[in-house]
């Protein structure tokens, strides 16, 4: 069984960790409002997707949405702007609340009644390695069949529960080689 990387690009490799591509990726598939906070109309319509309903506001408080109705109405209405840190808070709110609501929806996506889905892995990026050092390692794909605990911590925004799924329970899946897509430079699947 392989060892986990210890000092990733200490002879020049370059990637990101494969369960940080992982969650950019189902970030993708939720589908967020594509204008900033920080504009008029993607502000609106944060506020108008964390106040559409009770439920909706009582998720957007958990999320750290913490203003009173009074401020939420001034805002909404356009009588009052949100403070520089208020706009991070409702971003992170409403990127926390979209996740939770699709993340069922996802997850049946994802694992198609058993059936799971492609993954492609593009390896790390060797190029800055010096050629003694470097190893062969191939594109790879393979079918997921278990996204609950990846979804699930996405979900949660649990990082280190997502690196643990993805790492130790999916990678292995590869064989032997397994510890050298632990760092890519890119993964890919749709749902």
């Amino acid at each position: 069984m392989p060892e986990r990387t210890g000092e990733f690009g200490k002879f020049g490799a370059r990637g990101a960790r494969g369960s940080e591509l992982v969650a950019r990726k189902l970030d993708d598939l939720a589908g967020y409002i594509a204008s900033p906070v920080t504009a008029r109309r993607g502000l609106m319509a944060r506020l108008h997707y964390l106040t559409r309903t009770d439920h909706a506001r009582s998720a957007a408080r958990a999320a750290g949405l913490t203003v009173t109705d009074r401020t939420l109405k001034a805002w909404l209405e356009g009588k009052r702007r949100p403070t520089a840190r208020n706009l991070d808070k409702i971003d992170a709110a409403y990127r926390t609340v979209r996740r939770h609501n699709v993340a069922r929806h996802l997850l049946g996506r994802l694992n198609r009644a058993g059936r799971g889905t492609r993954v492609e892995i593009h390896p790390l990026n060797q190029s800055g390695v010096d050629r003694p050092q470097q190893r062969v390692v191939p594109f790879r794909d393979m079918n997921v069949r278990r996204w609950d605990a990846i979804v699930a911590a996405w979900a949660a925004g649990d990082a280190q529960s997502l690196d643990t799924a993805w790492t130790d329970h999916v990678l292995p899946d590869l064989g032997s080689q397994w510890g050298a897509y632990e760092y890519c430079t890119a993964i890919g699947f749709a749902a």
